[in-house]
């Protein structure tokens, strides 16, 4: 199921994602994952390095910032692929 028109929350984040950010190629990240996450494990099979189950196991988070090119791709094809548009970008940044 597929919310049409939906944007990823970042007044609505899981608490346990980590925070920070990343500049690549001079773009500024700052990945999570929002309440709206249904477990579906999308992120971490495109972005391993990146996002993992909750140690509740009741949601996916961002574990790590990417680091590279290659890193960044993988976390842009998860947020890409999230069913639920539960991965955004544009985080905070503390």
């Amino acid at each position: 199921m597929i919310l049409e028109g939906r944007v990823a929350d970042k007044s609505d984040i899981w608490s346990d994602n980590i925070m920070g950010e990343r500049k690549i190629n001079g773009n500024r990240v700052s990945f999570y994952v929002d309440m709206e996450c249904i477990l579906c494990s999308v992120c971490s099979d495109a972005a391993p390095n990146n996002f993992r189950m909750s140690d509740d196991e009741d949601h996916d988070i961002c574990f790590k910032q990417p680091d590279g090119e290659e890193e960044l791709a993988q976390c842009y094809e998860a947020q890409e692929n999230c069913p639920v548009e539960a991965i955004g970008d544009d985080g905070p940044s503390a």
